[in-house]
């Protein structure tokens, strides 16, 4: 397995334990139940991973959204801070999805998703390579395609 997708299989069982294990071990009052479940997230987390990483589009999209709307639920729209971005899953989420919840991101986000900053955002979208929301900032779409076109030149 990858390094990359080793992390990210790291931050999806750290992810699981803190927001969903640990607190029903509270609940149940001890850990003898929920030991268990830790190995059955870690086994699992490690193929959540290869198919957010190498599967197809539509299982990617998939598991994504699933862990997604999971692991941060929420009344309101999903709106993880800058840096978030920058994890493991804020990487293969950008570049498999794109944004999961908007079709348009502000610039500081695109740049977030990108790995560069406003001012790039800025410069890629006047020179038209990132394509502009009518609404403000740009296409959560277009993110993602240059994210797959980057990845394409490197390998």
């Amino acid at each position: 397995m990858p390094t990359g997708e080793e992390e990210l299989v790291e931050q999806l069982v750290r992810l699981i334990d803190i927001r969903l294990l640990d607190p029903l071990e509270i609940l149940v009052d001890g850990h003898d139940a929920i030991d268990p479940l830790r190995t059955v997230v870690r086994e699992r987390a490690r193929s959540w991973a290869t198919t957010m990483v190498s599967g197809d589009d539509r299982a990617a999209y998939g598991v994504i959204i699933r862990a997604i709307s999971t692991l941060y639920p929420g009344d309101g729209p999903f709106d993880p801070p800058l840096d978030w971005w920058r994890s493991p899953l804020g990487q293969i989420v950008a570049r498999r999805v794109g944004h999961p919840t908007a079709g348009s991101v502000s610039y500081a986000v695109a740049g977030a998703m990108l790995g560069i900053t406003r001012q790039g955002v800025h410069d890629l979208a006047s020179r038209g390579k990132l394509a502009r929301h009518p609404a403000g900032g740009v296409l959560s779409a277009a993110v993602r395609d240059r994210l797959l076109q980057e990845g394409t030149r490197r390998a």
